[in-house]
């Protein structure tokens, strides 16, 4: 009678929590089984290590076998712990030594055979197992994404007859090579592409500038996806740590991670019949949505009053606080959701109101509903909009305009200004830091105020209103909001109701 504990992770959230994988081999009649809150696919996994171990040549314990996944208050899930099971039952059974175990944590799915299958969120489990000091045997599918981590050792196994080898001291597993790509390489999508729309350009680059919310308002074909498309192109590449956070979500989430995009911002475009959970994340054990996929990058939403009115107003708590939490009966998570949201819509129903051309057929009642369907709480949290009218011929077979990289170095300009100056970016200023760095002289405040009354501003659209004038005076290069800042700041705010 033995006793062997196999180190191991739980996926929950953007977390890989600590599981301890015990295996008891003892006498009785023959059995097999799993308690410590194993789903479906965890209690599966008997069939598929008896078979495996058979398949490879080892000999499974002829008495009772009973394997406890601690803490027993975790839900477990998915077939990542076939690879820990197996290794588990063949030290408790004397077939492996044990001394490896304690410093190794083990993740992996197994075929009948004994091949080793991916396993998602590798990425995230290696992270945790670097920070907690331990190596990290996972398949060879999945290895390449967790040396990404570039923290602790990683081993990559095909097989586990290889992992016994390693185990055992008889022949190393290899480390997989983290690929690595040009931090923010560029994208094919230019700024040049979108001919006109000078407006929409100008609010644009304000809008990377500072970090501001976005919409943009048009008949179909005016440019207004376009525009947005090639927002990630004006920001910044990611630093070191903000692209593997960012890399993390997404393994999390059970995407495989491209190389190609390190460094890159994340633009997610969802369409309009996604659901709130969809948009927020959700599900019996939670996993990021598109807001949280979108964090440090952009969330686009094109025909905005098409979503779900439900799924729009979830987005109101991450918009304002960049983070959101899912709740359910047994459990909470947080995810992160700074991300920058581009909305674009028609004017319409029909989408041809106010085109010179007189196609729209609208009547007045069904514009208000259709506007309506945009929550004012909502639209409170947009900071800039930019009607999209139809471009002149002329405009759409004249010279292309300014590219991207020359927009993207006066953006890295002002946001550069901006970190040095309060540490953040101005979408971002708020309390006594909003009153220091974007305060306002006596003819801007009373500038502000008469607007405010006549636009009926909310506390939030000034405050907003006051971040916005200050990326404004920062592309200027000036060093306090003056009042041709806070009017351009005034007039690109979008009116609720209207």
């Amino acid at each position: 009678m033995a006793l062997a504990k196999v180190l191991s992770r739980a996926q929950c959230g953007l977390e890989a929590l600590p599981v301890t994988v015990e295996v008891h081999a003892g006498g009785g009649l023959p059995g097999f089984s799993i308690v410590g809150l194993p789903a479906t696919a965890v209690r599966e996994s008997r069939d598929r290590v008896r078979a495996a171990l058979s398949n490879c040549g080892f000999d499974f314990p002829a008495g009772r076998v009973i394997v406890n996944l601690a803490p027993a208050d975790l839900p477990k899930e998915g077939g990542r712990f076939d690879l820990p099971i197996a290794v588990g039952v063949l030290a408790a059974s004397g077939q492996l030594p044990d001394q490896q175990l304690r410093a190794t944590e083990l993740l992996g799915e197994l075929s009948l055979n004994g091949d080793l299958r991916p396993v998602y969120a590798a990425l995230c489990a290696a992270i945790a197992a670097g920070r907690a000091g331990r190596a990290l045997v996972l398949p060879a599918a999945s290895a390449a994404e967790a040396a990404l981590a570039g923290i602790g050792e990683v081993r990559a196994a095909e097989h586990l007859l290889g992992v016994a080898g390693h185990l055992s001291g008889r022949q190393p597993l290899p480390e997989p090579v983290a690929p690595r790509s040009e931090a923010g390489a560029e994208s094919n999508a230019d700024l040049a592409d979108v001919r006109g729309q000078q407006r929409g350009r100008r609010l644009l680059e304000l809008a990377a500038a500072g970090g501001h919310n976005l919409l943009l308002v048009g008949p179909p074909g005016t440019g207004k996806t376009m525009l947005a498309r090639r927002l990630p192109g004006l920001l910044p590449p990611l630093e070191a740590s903000a692209a593997l956070e960012v890399a993390a979500i997404a393994s999390a989430a059970g995407r495989a991670f491209r190389i190609a995009d390190w460094g890159r911002r994340p633009f997610r475009a969802p369409h309009h019949s996604a659901s709130g959970p969809a948009l927020t994340g959700g599900g019996a054990h939670p996993r990021p949505g598109e807001v949280t996929l979108a964090h440090r990058g952009v969330l686009f939403l094109d025909e905005l009053p098409e979503f779900a009115r439900s799924a729009l107003e979830a987005l109101r708590q991450p918009l304002e606080e960049g983070e959101l939490t899912v709740s359910r009966a047994a459990l909470q998570r947080t995810f992160p959701a700074r991300f920058m949201l581009v909305a674009a819509m028609n004017p319409c129903p029909c989408g041809y109101l106010g085109d010179p051309r007189g196609n729209c057929r609208c009547s007045a009642d069904a514009v208000q509903r259709y506007r309506a369907r945009i929550s004012g709480p909502l639209l409170d949290r947009i900071d800039l909009a930019a009607e999209m009218p139809r471009p002149e011929p002329a405009a759409l077979l004249g010279p292309p305009g300014e590219g991207s990289p020359a927009v993207a170095a006066r953006v890295a300009a002002v946001q550069e200004r901006s970190l040095a100056r309060q540490g953040c970016l101005n979408a971002r200023l708020e309390g006594s830091a909003l009153d220091w760095h974007a305060e306002l002289g006596s003819a801007e405040r009373a500038l502000l105020a008469r607007a405010s009354l006549k636009l009926a501003l909310s506390a939030r659209a000034q405050v907003r209103v006051r971040r916005v004038a200050r990326t404004i005076a920062d592309a200027a290069g000036a060093p306090r909001i003056e009042a041709p800042h806070l009017a351009e700041a005034l007039a690109a705010r979008p009116v609720v109701g209207a």
